[in-house]
């Protein structure tokens, strides 16, 4: 879908309040109207209702990105990112799948967020796996609700503490708590302030060619579009108790399910099986299909 014109937009020049009371004039849908512009768009391509559908939702990318401000970044460029994230969901978005757009959306909001965060924060990489990403953006609240404010690396209490808490290892939570303390520093800058030696000229390029690299990264990209693409196969349930057992931060419990749905916790178990059956299957179909295209 081409970049939809006529969004608010947030600069130096218009503040975050002004923004915000400018996206209240967009009237929220009802499940009705969303639904007939949802057929709108995915039957007739048509733009109109696409809009309609993306600035219904401007609020919601602003308060997703309102919970990444602790990151030292512009909050325009965080909403901006978000609203891509919010095109892109209408992109995809199903409404015979039966499940709002706002549910659908978010992970697209967040996911288009996180990825600008990690490739802007600093100038060094700093998470390149789930667990690392998931450890880069609950650091800083564990660390908060401990009140570990001290410089340097952490007390052997509250390492053990914060790894507990994020369930990884206390040489994980130590390496990224260096990395988010540490600044930038110039891979020119001179070893000594006699010498013309500078540091880079003692790294060594371990990095695959560009060929390797390029082929990786489309991989990646394609199994997170299968995986999305999944996902609308499920239905609402499935897909929330599935959120909610593998894809959160902070799994809930099958006491916890069991309580919200009114349901026993081994059918929430058997539900949370049987929609992770059912995505594997996906994007197992999805991938022949893919094979059988390009053969």
């Amino acid at each position: 879908m081409a970049s939809i014109s006529g969004l608010p937009t947030i600069n130096a020049e218009t503040n975050l309040a002004r923004y915000l009371q400018e996206i209240r004039k967009f009237t929220l849908l009802t499940q009705e109207e969303e639904y007939t512009l949802g057929k709108a768009w995915k039957d007739d391509g048509d733009m109109a209702a696409a809009h309609r559908l993306v600035t219904s939702h401007l609020r919601l990318v602003a308060k997703i990105a309102m919970g990444y401000r602790g990151y030292g970044l512009p909050i325009g460029e965080l909403i901006s990112e978000g609203n891509v994230g919010m095109m892109q969901a209408v992109k995809r978005f199903d409404p015979d799948r039966g499940f709002r757009l706002a549910t659908y959306a978010m992970w697209w909001i967040r996911a288009s967020i996180q990825e600008y965060i990690l490739h802007s924060w600093s100038l060094v990489k700093l998470g390149t796996t789930a667990a690392q990403k998931k450890l880069f953006f609950n650091l800083r609240r564990v660390k908060s609700q401990l009140h570990a404010i001290e410089e340097g690396d952490l007390s052997p209490e509250n390492l053990e503490k914060i790894a507990t808490t994020l369930d990884v290892s206390e040489e994980e939570v130590t390496a990224m708590n260096r990395r988010l303390s540490g600044s930038d520093r110039s891979l020119n800058a001179p070893l000594r302030t006699d010498a013309e030696g500078e540091w880079q000229d003692w790294l060594v390029d371990e990095t695959d060619n560009q060929e390797i690299a390029f082929a990786e990264r489309e991989e990646s990209q394609r199994r997170k579009l299968l995986l999305r693409d999944a996902m609308t196969g499920l239905n609402e349930r499935e897909r929330k108790i599935l959120v909610s057992r593998r894809l959160q931060d902070e799994p809930m419990t099958l006491e916890d399910l069991s309580q919200q749905y009114g349901i026993s916790r081994e059918r929430v178990r058997q539900i949370e099986v049987r929609a992770f059956e059912k995505l594997q299957k996906a994007i197992r179909n999805a991938s022949v299909r893919e094979k059988l295209s390009s053969a």
